[in-house]
């Protein structure tokens, strides 16, 4: 590739994102658009009315840029939470350390990659790219120090930012946690392997076994149900059946009319409870039904403790001689809870992970084939060796640009979207019990699988086999990386211009959104700008993009340095997009309390240590030995950084210090608040949201005047809440889902009896 053939992807590219860019700034004023562009708001502030017509609105303006760049950090905290800062943190690490790179590799290596060989010079515009990487210096140049003090600087740099970033971050996180209000988690154990007794029940059982064992400490206990999709609505209907029964309709409430989901007039088939007549007069209630006929439990539960320290040390000592039983683990947040995961056997969960693990290595292996067909495009002769008909086209100096700069990119992007989702699936069939859990583990599944297709597999060209065969021997590795690793510097280079720029554009866009924006606006004609459809930032997509641009960045910085600057504007642009995200558009659902940053660190450190062992083979291959000789003790130092810093910083992110947890304690006791937070713990964790609130305690409408009384549309909501139900845009079906399960239990019962 030359370099008018990379001008005109950055050209095509460069085009897109100003287009992208100005229509978005024009859609997000526009009042019909605001469930799109302001979710976040939209589900914590009531809509404002629709703004008159205003030419303003249809013109572009760098308003939402400005903003972005205003937003302080501790407001980014308030907003996003604390992983989003810490994501934040990421892109700001990226930006200053290529800056730094950038800098150094312009001043030193670029002139020596260029006048690298005694050769007559074409325009710049015509010169092949080869002739600004490190392939152009001929072997035993005195002038490979210039690399060598470069990656030096570089290593340097990054450890010490690294150093800087986890120490303050690790500092943010303790502060975080002791300063954010008392959360049920801290006080909660999940147990899960409970041995089952023909003699009791699993709750009788808990109960036994930690009034033994932890009597001083141990509070209660929620049991874990069943809980399939199917079985959740059916006994929905089932709760509201027993409600009915157990109420009298006759005394305790008026007749009122519920406008009909199907034809939009009143029926008369149900009648609206009154909560309060039920408290007043002492009838059966919600509260006093007995659901252990409805559910059945599994051999999980919440156990709830006095103090966080107590939580703590059950959730980290052995219960139990045998460690398949009664194991163990702290609690995630309420709305963390994978609930349909904690049913899972406890002796299933290694078999799922290695089949998960063998399932990820087939599908890397599948996916070989769209990244062995990208590589084609990248060669033209090999593509007009196979495809004779194709040399006619290819000779056209536009096309050939196209296939050869733009194309590949663009198909191994759309191949790549289809990773994410797989990943999360199996993350959740893995058994993760939390979401942010299940979504770290799809980010790491999803970072390894685009480092693997994306450079190792891109970088050794040919078919399947022989990028197999290619590391047949382990000493031939960085070599095979040297020589391979330049020539694909243009391919890295395109990809990062078309996966990294349009990404961001596109993400800012919402393009799914919009179009379902749009079905629902123009179509369906409904205007309910509604926060159902509001999603948290998806780390597992996002974090390994932003990860693997930087492991490129690292290892092609010496090698091929003009990736340095399209790099530099990605994460730019990635700040401000990124920061705009998280202020309007996502919901922090959960919080992992920035776990993401040892990812980040650990991916550093990997993208380091490879970067020097490339530039060792480099420097052998060109016959510096001082070169090579130097490299050897960078790598050394780097490994042994990142073992003191997983001393020294991991173990915070990954169990709480007793100091912090009992002063927390003490606190809590000394001001008074510790009995209420006790009385909050038996209802943090509802693994069933059976009934709205709207239907189980609406108050009975009097009629002033009027021979009817009808309920506000706008707060009828659904009468069976679940999962599933919440995701559907249509107003009125989740009522007539609801409404309809219902009825078939009734008929079910009538039949029955």
């Amino acid at each position: 590739m030359n370099i008018s053939a990379l001008l005109t992807s950055v050209g095509i590219n460069t085009a897109v994102c100003l287009v992208l860019l100005s229509v978005y700034s024009i859609l997000r004023k526009q009042p019909s658009n605001v469930s799109v562009y302001f979710g976040r708001r939209l589900a914590s502030v009531c809509p404002r009315p629709s703004d008159p017509f205003r030419f303003v609105r249809f013109v572009p303006s760098p308003s939402w840029i400005v903003k972005a760049w205003e937003t302080t950090e501790e407001e980014m905290l308030a907003v996003g939470g604390m992983d989003a800062v810490v994501f934040l943190r990421a892109v700001v690490f990226s930006i200053r350390i290529f800056s730094i790179a950038a800098v150094i590799c312009f001043l030193l290596v670029l002139p020596v990659n260029y006048y690298g060989q005694e050769m007559r010079h074409k325009q710049i515009p015509s010169e092949s790219l080869e002739v600004f990487t490190i392939e152009n210096v001929k072997e035993g140049s005195k002038w490979l120090w210039a690399h060598c003090l470069a990656l030096y600087i570089i290593t340097c740099s990054a450890c010490i930012l690294l150093y800087f970033e986890y120490k303050s971050i690790t500092k943010m996180r303790l502060e975080y946690f002791t300063r954010s209000p008392p959360n049920p988690s801290h006080f909660t154990v999940l147990v899960r392997a409970i041995p089952q007794s023909s003699q009791e029940s699993y709750s009788d059982s808990i109960k036994k076994f930690f009034t033994t064992y932890h009597a001083s400490s141990y509070l209660s206990h929620q049991m874990v149900l069943r809980c399939g999709r199917v079985q959740k609505l059916m006994t929905d209907a089932e709760k509201m059946y027993l409600i009915l029964k157990a109420a009298s309709v006759e005394q305790n409430c008026k007749p009122n009319l519920i406008q009909c989901g199907l034809c939009g007039g009143p029926t008369h088939s149900f009648n609206i409870l009154s909560s309060e007549t039920d408290s007043d007069k002492g009838k059966t209630g919600f509260s006093d039904l007995d659901l252990a006929t409805i559910r059945k439990e599994c051999p999980a539960a919440f156990v709830f403790f006095k103090t966080r320290y107590a939580a703590v040390v059950a959730a980290q000592v052995l219960q139990s001689s045998n460690p398949m039983l009664w194991v163990t683990d702290l609690a995630p947040e309420p709305h963390d809870v994978y609930w349909s995961n904690l049913c899972i056997p406890y002796r299933q969960l290694w078999i799922r992970k290695i089949g998960t693990l063998v399932a990820a290595i087939a599908f890397m292996l599948v996916f070989l084939i769209p990244v062995t067909f990208v590589q084609g495009l990248t060669q033209l002769e090999q593509l007009q060796a196979t495809f004779p008909f194709l040399r006619g086209l290819l000779k056209k100096k536009y096309m050939s640009q196209l296939v050869t700069g733009y194309l590949p990119s663009v198909i191994l992007i759309l191949a790549l979207y289809t990773v994410p989702p797989t990943m999360m699936l199996f993350s959740a069939v893995e058994g993760s019990i939390s979401r942010s859990g299940r979504k770290k583990s799809a980010c790491c599944k999803v970072l390894c699988f685009t480092i693997w297709n994306v450079f190792f597999v891109n970088i050794f060209t040919g078919s399947v086999i022989s990028q197999l065969n290619v590391f047949s021997s382990v000493k031939d590795i960085p070599a095979q990386l040297a020589k391979a690793v330049p020539r694909q510097a243009s391919f890295f280079v395109t990809y990062v211009l078309t996966s990294g720029w349009a990404s961001l554009s596109c993400e800012v866009m919402q393009f799914f959104a919009l179009f379902c924006n749009l079905v629902k606006r123009f179509i369906l004609r409904t205007n309910d700008d509604s926060s159902n459809g509001i999603f948290s930032f998806p780390y597992h997509t996002e974090a390994p993009r932003l990860l693997l641009f930087g492991f490129l960045g690292f290892t092609c910085s010496i090698l091929a340095p003009l990736i340095l600057p399209v790099l530099l504007i990605y994460f730019s642009l990635a700040y401000l997009v990124y920061k705009n995200q998280i202020l309007n558009v996502y919901v922090p659902k959960y919080e992992s309390g920035g776990q993401y940053w040892p990812i980040v660190h650990i991916t550093t450190i990997f993208s380091l240590v490879l970067s020097q062992i490339v530039a060792l083979g480099v420097f052998g291959i060109k016959r510096s030995p001082v070169a090579s000789g130097f490299t050897i003790p960078l790598i050394i130092c780097t490994l042994l950084f990142n073992e003191y810093c997983r001393q020294r910083f991991l173990p915070v992110f990954k169990s709480s210090a007793a100091e912090v947890l009992i002063e927390m304690d003490r606190k809590d006791e000394q001001s008074g608040t510790m009995e209420e937070i006790h009385q909050q713990l038996h209802s943090a964790y509802c693994q069933f949201k059976l009934i709205s609130q709207e239907l189980c305690r609406s108050q009975c409408l009097n009629n002033q005047g009027e021979g009817d009384s009808s309920l506000d549309p706008e707060k009828l909501k659904s009468g069976l809440i679940h999962p599933m139900l919440a995701r559907l845009p249509l107003p009125g079906i989740k009522e007539i889902i609801g409404w309809l399960s219902l009825l078939f239990s009734f008929q079910e019962r009538n039949q029955a009896s």
